[in-house]
């Protein structure tokens, strides 16, 4: 079942015909209303009549955060300040906030768009779904809030924190769809434990994860602990919010609304396009918003493109679950390290719990990483000899496919600290010594 089948079904020329069109559209109000990108295309030498097929838009220059940082806070609105009617923001830790606004037309938009993500995942009239992610300034709580109201489900706004409580609710009011970060449910899962509470306690079916980069075994660790199916879903502030894209329940890449975004893969280093299937970074196009259009934004985000048809109807193309962030792949000794090979790697090993962390350090000026990987009671618990074997062979594993080496701790269960939000995998006290 789909949620709006005349756009999420929509033959294939039809989709490029309105991204043309709705392109044309946001240049040119973007061309009269925000002195930013007027200059930028100014600057190379481009005018509106350059654009005139999809493909000439890869001449139009690029937006990147720090754009909305120096334009802070409302320099790149395109509508006056009293035709916005929410704003959000950024917690402004690594910088000056970014802040986003939105229209009535913009939140109506945007609640369509999180719905369609919700219920290509399972989410249904019948459901109540319980959301802890972050409301407030963050987007994700809210985002996905009023998509859940579109379709009709009940929503149970817990937000984060509270662990016990959550479990509490979840099994007195009957919560039959969760929505949070892959690392704080799986923490919620081991409180769950703790209370002696099985998961046939509660009502699970379905939850929807995101905000975070996950890989496939903490999918199977999710699905396995709450007995749901686990979809991944995609979003970002600057762009919209959660609800850009989103899994449907054959889980095999997310459908990404392109009737709203146009999107582009493009090789990180010299920015060109790559072919569909290539890995690349992800840049966005906003289509259709309001108040803050935003132009060839470069996300960051690692992923590659799928266009062929998907089996379960969807004509929209389909991007790969997320392998990291360009500004988060590690440099060790000249080598590029993603934290998600290393949580391929432990994740698919058996005993080995979904919670670590990667410390890096520089001693006589080389760089030293080091992997702190929680394993299971009986396995800590077990003779020295066969913790001395695992931590061999799985340091073994790791270099085979970092092509570097670490050092790998393995630690007894809940010694690596949570979080009720994005959980942090790094610390690079590298930076620290500089």
């Amino acid at each position: 079942m789909i949620f709006n089948p005349d756009y999420e079904c929509m033959p294939r020329k039809r989709i490029k015909d309105l991204q043309l069109s709705r392109l044309r559209g946001i240049l040119s109000r973007v061309w009269e209303n925000v002195k930013f990108y007027r200059q930028k295309m100014e600057e190379k030498g481009l005018s509106l009549k350059d654009l005139r097929t999809l493909e000439d838009f890869s001449k139009f220059p690029f937006t990147a955060k720090q754009d909305l940082r120096d334009t802070y806070p409302f320099g790149l609105f395109a509508v006056p300040e009293r035709d916005v009617v929410r704003l959000h923001a950024s917690s402004g830790t690594t910088g000056r906030p970014t802040v986003v606004g939105y229209t009535a037309k913009d939140l109506e938009t945007w609640a369509e768009l999180t719905a369609r993500v919700l219920y290509a995942g399972g989410l249904r009239h019948d459901d109540k779904v319980q959301n802890f992610l972050g409301y407030g300034l963050f987007t994700g709580g809210l985002g996905m809030h009023y998509g859940a109201e579109k379709i009709g489900a009940t929503v149970i706004p817990t937000s984060v924190g509270n662990s016990e409580r959550q479990i509490n609710i979840m099994k007195d009011f009957g919560t039959t769809a969760i929505i949070g970060t892959p690392s704080y449910t799986l923490h919620l899962a081991e409180v769950m434990k703790d209370m002696g509470i099985k998961r046939d306690d509660l009502k699970l079916r379905v939850g929807f994860f995101g905000a975070e980069p996950w890989t496939e075994e903490i999918r199977k660790e999710l699905e396995s602990s709450l007995g749901i199916i686990a979809t991944d879903n995609y979003g970002l502030s600057e762009i919209m919010g959660p609800g850009v894209a989103g899994e449907c329940q054959l889980k095999v890449g997310m459908h990404i609304w392109e009737d709203h975004f146009l999107v582009e893969i493009v090789d990180p280093e010299t920015l060109e396009p790559v072919e569909p299937g290539e890995v690349g970074e992800l840049v966005i196009t906003s289509l259709t918003k309001e108040a803050l259009p935003i132009i060839r934004y470069r996300t960051r985000d690692i992923t590659y493109l799928i266009e062929e048809p998907c089996g379960c109807g969807r004509t929209m193309a389909r991007i790969g679950k997320i392998k990291g962030r360009t500004d988060d792949m590690l440099i060790i000794r000249g080598v590029n390290v993603f934290p998600s090979q290393i949580e391929e790697v432990l994740i698919s090993t058996q005993g080995v719990l979904p919670h670590y962390q990667i410390v890096l350090d520089r001693k006589n000026h080389l760089d030293i990483i080091e992997v702190f990987v929680e394993v299971s009671d009986d396995i800590f618990q077990d003779k020295m000899r066969s913790l001395v074997e695992m931590e061999r062979g799985l340091t073994h594993k790791l270099k085979s496919v970092l092509g570097i080496d670490i050092k790998l701790r393995l630690v007894e269960p809940k010694t690596i600290e949570r979080s009720s939000g994005k959980a942090k995998r790094v610390i690079d006290k590298r930076k620290l010594n500089l």
